[in-house]
């Protein structure tokens, strides 16, 4: 009798550990209101619809979904030019799109949210939770002609802070600027982002925990695979599988019904096709041979999850979770984070020399230099992007977000709404 009574209360702590905690905070889901009652502009948010317009129209891109929200009211939802070209279907704002390493601000989260948990600690070594990660060495010499190299150790070990930072010396195999990495990480069979093939995150993260580093663990930043060396620590310590855990701590309570790794057959329709352009034509973007397919959310064995790259949402979806971080990981009553680890998150971690943006524990974060630059906001703002030309951007003083999404790879003319978007939604505010 004992035993059951144990057992039983054993199981209600596991389900309220996994639960979310209700916040005596309550604010609103995201709702549709006018520019004017969160003091913007109309006129000057119509100038979105100028930028995209003149870009469709100069072949830069084929179509887009914009959305922008302030004070938790939506305020800009638009779509313009097509989704699908070959069957003139129109872009519509509820269309799906492959969102790459915006995967990885919701993977950061879900991290955090064990952290919070007390189920590991940012300065621990990675080694001990995947002890394949143990003694790590450093790539020395590489030779082109055999593709053999040599390697030294490490003087430290991987902490878990600096997978979340990109400081951990992990490469990013085909976008790597090292091409002795590149070459490695090929031959090795790691799996950049994605893939179609009945592949385990289990299997390629202790594949990759084998391989050499690009520098020491800690000494600078570097875009890198190790937030999806996190979404293999989080099936660890949380027992689920990592688009498991997703669904079921943060898609269903926050409402994202549209975000998976993997497309269920009848929301298929709604994903955007990606398309290439360098001879004058929209062309449908198949991937890179040998490394991935593009049509991997719909098609294939469905057994990769991702943490860096994985997922494919919509605008409103995206929002809802950015919207979530501007309320200090609260929303509609749920607390997903405290205030106090969105604070850290959003806090520069290390510098990525790229003058006003450093990185936090998910996202790139602006510092003091970044009024004076222009366009990019308030100190503390947080964006990032996607492999397939998404970007987002959120500032906390301002209360304001913005989410561009796009499906295009490698075109021949520059895409100008890219460097354009957060400006033209900075300079609607009028209050």
């Amino acid at each position: 009798m004992k035993s059951r009574i144990f057992f039983s209360l054993l199981l209600l702590f596991c389900v309220s550990l996994r639960a979310q905690t209700p916040s005596s905070q309550r604010s609103i889901p995201l709702t549709v209101g006018l520019p004017q009652s969160v003091g913007i502009s109309p006129a000057r948010l119509e100038r979105i619809d100028q930028m995209a317009l003149k870009a469709i129209e100069n072949e830069e891109i084929p179509g887009l979904v914009a959305l922008v929200a302030r004070r938790g009211k939506i305020i800009y939802n638009k779509a313009f030019g097509f989704a699908k070209i070959e069957s003139n279907t129109p872009m519509l704002t509820d269309h799906i799109f492959r969102i790459a390493s915006q995967t990885k601000a919701i993977t950061s989260v879900a991290a955090m949210m064990l952290w919070e948990e007390g189920l590991f600690e940012l300065d621990e070594p990675i080694s001990k939770y995947i002890s394949t990660f143990k003694n790590p060495t450093i790539l020395d010499t590489f030779n082109e002609n055999t593709g053999t190299y040599t390697s030294i150790p490490a003087k430290k070990e991987i902490t878990i802070r600096q997978l979340l930072t990109h400081s951990s010396g992990i490469g990013y195999g085909l976008i790597d600027p090292n091409k002795g990495i590149r070459m490695i990480y090929k031959q090795a069979g790691i799996i950049d982002a994605w893939s179609t093939e009945p592949d385990r995150l289990s299997e390629n993260i202790k594949r990759l925990s084998e391989l050499p580093l690009v520098f020491e663990p800690g000494e600078k930043y570097r875009y890198s695979l190790g937030i999806d060396v996190i979404g293999y620590l989080i099936e660890i310590v949380s027992g689920m599988r990592l688009d498991s855990f997703m669904q079921e701590r943060l898609f269903e309570p926050l409402g994202m019904e549209d975000t998976f790794f993997y497309l269920p057959k009848e929301k298929g329709e709604r994903l955007v096709t990606p398309y290439t352009n360098k001879s004058g034509e929209w062309l449908k973007y198949q991937g890179n041979p040998g490394y991935y397919d593009a049509d991997f959310p719909v098609k294939g064995a469905k057994t990769y999850f991702s943490g860096g790259a994985g997922l494919s949402s919509t605008a409103l979806d995206y929002a809802t979770f950015m919207q979530m971080i501007l309320n200090g990981g609260e929303l509609n009553g749920t607390r997903f984070l405290s205030r106090t680890t969105v604070a850290t998150m959003s806090a520069a971690q290390i510098e990525m020399g790229q003058g006003a943006l450093a990185h936090g524990l998910a996202f790139g974060v602006t510092n003091e230099n970044s009024v004076a630059l222009g366009g990019l906001g308030s100190e503390g703002s947080f964006s990032w992007g996607g492999y397939f030309n998404s970007q987002y951007f959120a500032d906390p003083k301002e209360e304001i977000l913005g989410i561009i999404l796009k499906q295009t790879r490698l075109t021949n003319k520059p895409d100008s709404t890219k460097a354009k978007f957060r400006r033209l939604v900075l300079q609607s505010i009028d209050d």
